[in-house]
């Protein structure tokens, strides 16, 4: 179901992070330009983690949690709980466009992002149903 959107996106991500990018001066002044990679990472780790928390929390409560443990995907109920948790992945979201240019954002989300968030999802409830 979100297997295609996300392979298109890893695309454009690859493209979009593109090491061998140099700054020009017009980009200089733009928010972030001068942060390293380490620190734009750093800065944008507790929105990550914001977002993921609140992805983790609706899963937890969710009834349907333990056939989805047994099953080991909780990728239904992480889609469910996107609603939810919008304005944090929005935060997340707009924060990499700041740090790292416009359109970065969506494309991490739909990378490398969701590409993590089930297995850490499966992880993170797993341990505290255990």
């Amino acid at each position: 179901m979100i297997l295609g959107p996300l392979v298109g996106l890893t695309l454009v991500l690859t493209v979009a992070t593109d090491p061998s990018f140099q700054s020009s001066p017009t980009t200089w002044g733009a928010p972030g330009a001068h942060l390293s990679a380490g620190q734009k990472a750093a800065a944008l780790r507790p929105l990550v983690r914001s977002a993921t928390d609140c992805v983790v929390r609706k899963v937890s409560v969710d009834p349907r949690l333990p056939d989805s443990l047994s099953a080991g995907n909780v990728t239904e109920l992480i889609v469910d709980s996107m609603a939810t948790c919008q304005e944090a992945m929005r935060q997340m979201i707009d924060e990499h466009d700041r740090l790292f240019g416009p359109g970065s954002g969506e494309a991490f989300f739909m990378g490398p992002y969701l590409d993590a968030l089930p297995l850490t999802v499966f992880k993170l409830v797993n341990d505290a149903a255990h």
